[in-house]
């Protein structure tokens, strides 16, 4: 099994700037990912996404957006250590590329940076197969929302 990278694609019926929102915006990305995110949507904007009660089983992870280019680009790093700077080999990259689709987009969005982390075999597939299961579960939760969002506009 080759474990390095996480690749899926959907369609979404919405433009791509409403995508590019609801996938780089804090106030669009908690209504289908994580239960909470505060992060600068600008390139070298911190923050954090948090999954849960982070006092009960549930978890922060730091979060540096990387790239940000309306409405076709949206990268960040995150998992990387509090306190520490994301980079690679302690952090994965999440990219979202957008392309015009007809009347909707094609959302391309790929995870990578899994075998630089140094784990050992073991954990990588863990790990790996905990965000398999994750953007499985998350990823389909984001065209609804975008879609509800472009009968609005």
């Amino acid at each position: 099994m080759e474990l390095g990278s996480i690749e899926r694609e959907i369609f979404v019926q919405a433009s791509p700037e409403v995508v590019f929102e609801v996938v780089s915006k804090p106030e669009h990305v908690r209504q289908w990912w994580p239960d909470g995110a505060r992060y600068d949507p600008a390139p070298g904007g911190t923050g954090e996404i948090v999954f849960g009660d982070p006092d009960a089983d549930g978890g922060v992870e730091q979060l540096t957006v990387v790239e940000s280019l309306p409405p076709r680009t949206f990268s960040f790093r995150w998992t990387h250590p509090a306190g520490e700077a994301a980079r690679e080999g302690n952090s994965l990259l999440v990219t979202f590329e957008l392309v015009p689709s007809g009347d909707g987009t094609l959302l391309r969005m790929t995870e990578t940076g899994f075998r630089e982390m140094g784990w050992e075999v073991a954990v990588l597939e863990q790990r790996y197969g905990e965000h398999v299961e994750g953007w499985a579960y998350f990823l389909p939760r984001l065209a609804p929302y975008a879609e509800s969002l472009q009968v609005r506009s």
